[in-house]
This record gives C-alpha cells, sequence and structure tokens, in this order.
C-alpha cells in the first residue's frame, strides 16, 4: 500500500539487478502518489501499486464450508469484472504477452534476494500469514521479506506455481503486528478472489502495452475501465483485511501510515481524525466542480484514495453484511473478539 521501479511502486533503491517485467503481480499496499491529467499524449502508465473465542458447538452446513470470495467481495468488483469477463480473449492476451522466462526470472530475483518465511524463520510472521489463511479459507502461499525503503507489498502468482508474497522491511517497520496481518490478508484477498487475470492484463497496460504493434489501440480501450476494475478490486481485499483482523481501525491505521505515517510519528496518529478527514472529503466532493475534481484525480489510479478506502472500511464494519460474516466466524471458531 509507492511507483516505477517494479515490482516497487516508487522509486527506491532495490537490491540485485533490475527487475523484469513482472507476471502477475498484486500490487496493493503502497504510499499513494498524486495523478496527472495534463498529459496529451499517449504513453506508459507506472501503477501504484499501491492484512478465538469458543465457537457454538454447531456449526450450520453454510458455516462448515468457511468463507467464500463472494461472501466479501465489493459490488463494484463483481461489476467490472463481469464487464472485463465478456471482453473475447483477454485472458488469452495475457498470457501470449507474458511468457515463461520473465515469469522465472521474478521468482528467482525474489527466491535470491529475499528472506523466505518458515516456522524456522520469523516465526511470528509465519503465523500471522497461516491464521490469516486460516481465517480467509484459503491456501497460504510463500511470504518473502524483502530489503527496500519504499513500504510495499505484493503478490506474484505464477502459472502452475505456488504463489508468493513479498513485504518490504519498511513495511515491517512501519506497522505493527496486527497491521501487517492485515496487510498478509489483504494479498491473500487477491488470491482468494482470483483477481490474477484482470491483473496480468493490467500490468501489460503499465508496462509498455502502447509499444507493442498492433496493441496500442486495443490499450488505449481497455484502460480505463481496467483502471476502474483494480480500484474496486481494493476495495475487496480491504474487506478481506478487515475479516481478518476484526478491527476496522486496525485496517484504516494501516491506510492513514500509507498515507502520511511514518515510525517516529506512529504514537500520534489518530484514527477518528483521519475518518473524519475522509467525511471532509466527502463533503468537498460533492459539489459538481469538487465531484468533475474527484473524478479527474482518480481516473487514472490503480488505488482508490486512502481516505476513501478508509471510509469504505468503516461504513462496511457496520452493515449487517459484515455482522452476518462475523457470525459465521464465530460458529467456525475464528472470531478474535
Amino acid at each position: 500500500m509507492g511507483m516505477a521501479a517494479p515490482p516497487a511502486c516508487t522509486p527506491g533503491l532495490i537490491s540485485g539487478p533490475t527487475l523484469p517485467p513482472q507476471p502477475v503481480v498484486f500490487r496493493c499496499y503502497c504510499a499513494p502518489k498524486p495523478s496527472s491529467s495534463s498529459s496529451t499524449s499517449r504513453r506508459p502508465r507506472h501503477r501504484r501499486v499501491l492484512v478465538v473465542a469458543a465457537a457454538s458447538a454447531r456449526a450450520s452446513p453454510a458455516a462448515a464450508r468457511g468463507l467464500d470470495a463472494d461472501d466479501f467481495r465489493h459490488p463494484l468488483d463483481k461489476q467490472n469484472t463481469l464487464m472485463l469477463r465478456a471482453i473475447p480473449g483477454l485472458n488469452d492476451m495475457g498470457k501470449a504477452l507474458l511468457g515463461p522466462i520473465s515469469e522465472q526470472v521474478m521468482v528467482l530475483q525474489n527466491i535470491g534476494s529475499s528472506v523466505l518465511v518458515s516456522p524456522n524463520q520469523l516465526p511470528e510472521l509465519h503465523q500471522l500469514l497461516v491464521e490469516a489463511a486460516e481465517i480467509l479459507n484459503t491456501e497460504a502461499p510463500d511470504l518473502y521479506i524483502r530489503q527496500n525503503p519504499v513500504p510495499n507489498a505484493y503478490t506474484l502468482a505464477i502459472n502452475g506455481k505456488k504463489p508468493f508474497i513479498v513485504v518490504h522491511t519498511s513495511l515491517v517497520e512501519l506497522l505493527t503486528r496486527k497491521e501487517l496481518q492485515a496487510v498478509l490478508a489483504h494479498e491473500l484477498g487477491h488470491l482468494k478472489c482470483d483477481h490474477g487475470v484482470w491483473l496480468t492484463f493490467a500490468n501489460i497496460l503499465t508496462m509498455g502495452a502502447y509499444t507493442v504493434p498492433g496493441f496500442g489501440m486495443v490499450a488505449g480501450f481497455m484502460e480505463e475501465q481496467l483502471y476502474r476494475w483494480l480500484r474496486a478490486a481494493e476495495l475487496t481485499c480491504d474487506r478481506a483485511a478487515l475479516l481478518v483482523v476484526q478491527d476496522p481501525k486496525v485496517v484504516i491505521s494501516v491506510l492513514m501510515k500509507l498515507a502520511g505515517g511514518s515510525s517516529s510519528l506512529a504514537d500520534q496518529l489518530n484514527v477518528d481524525a483521519f475518518l473524519e478527514q475522509a467525511r471532509s472529503y466527502d463533503k468537498a466532493a460533492s459539489n459538481p466542480v469538487g465531484w468533475y475534481i474527484r473524478n479527474a484525480q482518480t481516473r487514472e489510479l490503480s488505488h482508490p484514495l486512502p481516505v476513501m478506502r478508509a471510509r469504505e472500511v468503516d461504513e462496511w464494519s457496520r452493515s449487517q453484511e459484515y455482522r452476518t460474516l462475523m457470525q459465521k466466524l464465530i460458529q467456525l471458531g475464528l472470531n478474535k473478539v
């Protein structure tokens, strides 16, 4: 939850050689960067990309099945996914433009320059991942910790291989353990919801698809729709984070810290004040001029603005839908509150 050098989201030093174009990369938590809508020429854009109490004795059949992706998928995610699925050949096009060599380079690059988390290596982080995967009813991928000054986390899903999550050391230093679990749960949300097909295609756009002969026109046509879907997918995965940590203030605190936090300021940050800031943003954007400016700000972003994400998490935490899912987790013995 930063912007030019993949897989990091903001310019920064990355140990080892420059990474090649990535395969299915779920860039999720990164520091926000203002969008620029003034350019009139088409050029490749860089994504900012940019986680138990006692159960009842008898669980219902629905609860026994565990959480399903559609239980918490955001309505905008559902709507935009259906629109993308209606486009013929999109999946095949993505596979054709991302070959196995670039996938293998990415795998070796991360394995060779990161620390693999396991029960014997950083066991506390491993337990956070395993617990999050259990709550979301999904398999835990591998987790790597990578030295990088840019706070970021992302997931790679390689065709035919086990997916893995990479978390930068600067993000580990910035967050509490509960906040870090929210980040891991967010990444797991992408895997749980099978976002890989569309994220692959979105990565193609960000890697310079306009330079591929015959593809520039298609890329221009698809761009706005894909970015709209990317923003919706992030809202879904914020919900996954909330279901795991089961405290909206934890998820909102992650967003707040990535918007303007640091280790030295962490004890002074106020989640309630950040939510009030979100409400003031909504109020400022409620008139026609504000509505236009807000859309101009967000139309080229891969992530919703942090204040908008915070508001969405807060509102969903008060919904009947969330309460119903929490009851399901209680029946499964997976509630923390």
